[in-house]
């Protein structure tokens, strides 16, 4: 019966080292204090956003951040820790966690996590929440790529318009000439 419990061990270390090397971002967060059917809200908010959110014991969370090449995301497993697992945009996750925190007024608190393969503090998780989605930044550079060339094109239709308009004052000076 123990081989059994420390071969299930090792899978879930396994499947945690996979998790965090694929997902693009991992949050942690100390879920103390929060109900059942708060954990099943939070989940299917999360849900909703490509993100995954797990419960996970500490020693096996640091056995596989220790396997992921994370040593440094070791000393943010203290206490009860959940990690939401973002694999698409990156600041999806903490600013999800975030409108929850302000939807419900619970105490749910971020711990750290890791962000493309490096381990953010919690304050650098917060300023992380705090920006734009992809598309918006994208949208953004667009923008601000766009404008000089608008107004170049406008600097440069000006001389000709002007051009235009003495040719044409010329066309008709010669007409009612």
């Amino acid at each position: 019966m123990p081989k059994a419990r420390k071969e299930q061990k090792a899978e879930q270390v396994e499947l945690l080292t996979e998790k965090l090397k694929k997902a693009k971002v991992a949050v942690l967060t100390d879920y103390r204090g929060l109900t059942v059917k708060q954990m099943q809200d939070l989940r299917g908010k999360l849900r909703t956003g490509n993100v995954e959110y797990r419960v996970v014991k500490n020693t096996l969370a640091r056995r596989a951040a220790d396997a992921a090449g994370y040593k440094d995301l070791e000393s943010e497993l203290q206490g009860p820790v959940a990690i939401a697992f973002g694999y698409d945009d990156l600041s999806l996750p903490p600013r999800l966690i975030n409108e929850f925190i302000r939807t419900t007024r619970l105490k749910l608190e971020v711990v750290g996590g890791v962000v493309e393969g490096r381990v953010f503090n919690r304050d650098q998780i917060k300023q992380l929440a705090d920006l734009p989605s992809r598309d918006v930044l994208l949208a953004q550079l667009l923008g601000t790529l766009q404008s000089p060339v608008a107004q170049l094109v406008g600097i440069m239709q000006t001389p000709v318009q002007q051009l235009i308009g003495v040719l044409n004052a010329y066309k008709t000076k010669l007409e009612a000439a």
